[in-house]
């Protein structure tokens, strides 16, 4: 969930307790603006057949190369899923990419023409990457209906938030949404109560609110139960091609049922990379992660 809005849910949350205490909240400055170049707001630009471009990069912390050399790239509409032993820099890599953690060496471009480097973690989510962490982060006090409503892209300035109503089109999207993460019969349930695999749906339903062109997924299925997890494969292959999705995971039946081309890291870096059958057979990756 992006800083953004947790901080406006914070404050809606902050209304429901303490109706009076609306007028005392204030919005939030400006931030400083990215130097990336991309044509036109809501735009990027996939001319050259990558969404996602990571080259040579590398990061340390206390003299532990956590990334290392690391290059990698992502077609649109593509479903990449991200496999490797525990310590591979699978997280790491993911905090690079929306602005957490900068590198200390190599590249990072959104398309061909947005330097991801040089852009806050909150504006990267603008530009159009949305991030779900492994566990859950949903507002437990705010009903699913009211989550998804929270994370429209709108001016989330407490007077524009007091004044806001849905239109047509915002109403549409969000009853897509709804029927899109398998929770159109729970609108109306507060989001506390809840399965964990639900609360999963809507946190993904919440950054899809948000129309993003890429979607960073960490262990998505963990906790889940098997019906679950099979409705959480139907869900990323109905998302496929309409956004880019990168799947960390290890779920190795997860995986090979949505799964095209997997990345297998390792050290920091890429170890291998093919067909989940070809990664399997590779002896590198069966020593270092899938055992014999």
């Amino acid at each position: 969930m992006t800083p953004d809005l947790m901080e406006a849910g914070a404050e809606r949350i902050a209304r429901h307790a303490y109706p009076g205490a609306a007028g005392q909240l204030t919005e939030s400055g400006g931030r400083e603006a990215g130097y990336g170049r991309h044509a036109s707001p809501g735009e990027v630009d996939v001319t050259h057949g990558r969404i996602l471009y990571l080259e040579d990069v590398s990061v340390s912390f206390d003299g532990f190369k956590a990334i290392n050399k690391l290059s990698l790239d992502i077609a649109p509409g593509e479903l990449r899923c991200v496999i490797g032993p525990n310590g591979a820099g699978k997280t790491t890599m993911m905090d690079i990419i929306t602005g957490k953690t900068r590198p200390d060496e190599g590249t990072v471009f959104f398309g061909s023409t947005i330097d991801l480097l040089r852009h806050k973690e909150a504006e990267i989510a603008q530009l159009g990457i949305g991030r779900k962490f492994q566990k859950p982060t949903v507002f437990e006090h705010l009903t699913v209906f009211e989550n998804l409503e929270l994370a429209l892209k709108t001016d989330k300035g407490v007077k524009s938030s007091m004044l806001f109503s849905l239109d047509s089109a915002q109403s549409d999207q969000l009853a897509e949404v709804l029927h899109t993460i398998h929770l159109a019969d729970s609108v109306s349930r507060m989001a506390g109560n809840l399965s964990h695999g639900q609360k999963q749906w809507l946190e993904i339903g919440m950054l899809l609110m948000q129309d993003p062109k890429l979607l960073l997924l960490d262990e998505p299925v963990a906790g889940m139960t098997d019906e679950e997890t099979a409705r959480t494969a139907e869900l990323f292959l109905h998302l496929k091609g309409k956004h880019s999705l990168m799947v960390v995971e290890h779920d190795m039946s997860f995986v090979r049922t949505i799964s095209e081309i997997v990345t297998v890291l390792c050290d920091g870096s890429v170890l291998a990379q093919g067909t989940l059958d070809e990664v399997q057979a590779d002896e590198r990756v069966i020593e270092v992660y899938l055992g014999r």
